[in-house]
C-alpha cells in the first residue's frame, strides 16, 4: 500500500473530478489517500454539496478530504461555510496546508 496526498489547486468542477476520480480508485485499490483543497478549489465544498455530486459525497464518507485552506478559504469569501462544513481547516503553513506535514509522513505529493 502507498501513500498519496493530493492536493487540488484549481476551482473547475470537469477539473477537480479527476481528483474526485483518482482519490477513489486510489483507495478502492487500498492505498492511503489525502486530499487537500487548496487555492480556488476550496470554493468547490459548497458547490459540490448543494448539487449533491456523488462523487464528492464518496470521498467525504470515506474520509479521504483531509484539509481545506484556511488562508484561501478566506480569500475567496467561503472561510465561514467551510468551517461549518465539518471538514478540518488547516493553516499552520502561514494560514496555508504544509506539503511538508504529508512529505514528512511517507506521502507521496500529486498537484492537479
Amino acid at each position: 500500500m502507498e501513500k498519496f496526498a493530493i492536493f487540488a489547486f484549481r476551482g473547475d468542477p470537469v477539473c477537480f473530478t479527476h481528483v474526485m476520480l483518482n482519490a477513489l480508485d486510489l483507495n478502492a485499490k487500498g492505498h492511503d489517500v489525502k486530499v487537500i483543497l487548496e487555492g480556488e478549489a476550496v470554493e468547490l465544498v459548497r458547490a459540490m454539496r448543494e448539487s449533491e455530486i456523488r462523487l464528492f459525497a464518496d470521498m467525504e464518507s470515506k474520509g479521504l478530504i483531509d484539509a481545506i485552506c484556511r488562508a484561501c478559504s478566506a480569500s475567496y469569501g467561503v472561510l465561514d461555510y467551510n468551517e461549518k462544513s465539518g471538514l478540518r481547516i488547516v493553516g499552520d503553513m502561514g494560514g496555508h496546508v504544509a506539503i511538508s506535514t504529508y512529505t514528512d509522513q511517507g506521502y507521496k505529493i500529486i498537484t492537479m
